[in-house]
């Protein structure tokens, strides 16, 4: 089981990114998904999850400027990111978990990919 992140780079605030995670070794169908982030220095946040299903949430601080969305026959999950601010620089992790119909934000996630650095700055 293997999760890739990537699509993180630098970015002019007010600007867009699209964070891709690609799995590997399994079917993400029936999988739930989180993207969570790090700053440095602060403690790691969950930003968004999907749910098998496609329920989908959001923190307070992304509502309005991220999507989470799932291509299951690309076995890859998607974070767009829009009206990007300095304050989102962080790096960005996705995670996976089978419980895939539960409550994606309780999700003690179990499967973790490796981050993809974004930053935001003029």
């Amino acid at each position: 089981v293997q999760l890739q992140a990537s699509g993180g780079g630098l970015v002019q605030p007010g600007g867009s990114l699209r964070l891709s995670c690609a799995a590997s070794g399994f079917a993400l169908d029936y999988y739930a998904i989180a993207w969570f982030r790090q700053a440095p220095g602060k403690e790691r946040e969950a930003v968004s999850c999907i749910s098998s299903s496609e329920d989908t949430s959001y923190a307070d601080f992304v509502k309005g400027r991220f999507t989470i969305s799932r291509d299951n026959a690309k076995n890859t999950v998607y974070l767009q990111m829009n009206s990007l601010k300095p304050e989102d620089t962080a790096v960005y992790y996705c995670a996976a978990d089978p419980r895939g119909g539960s409550y994606c934000p309780y999700i003690p996630y179990e499967y973790w990919g490796q981050g993809t650095q974004v930053t935001v700055s003029s």
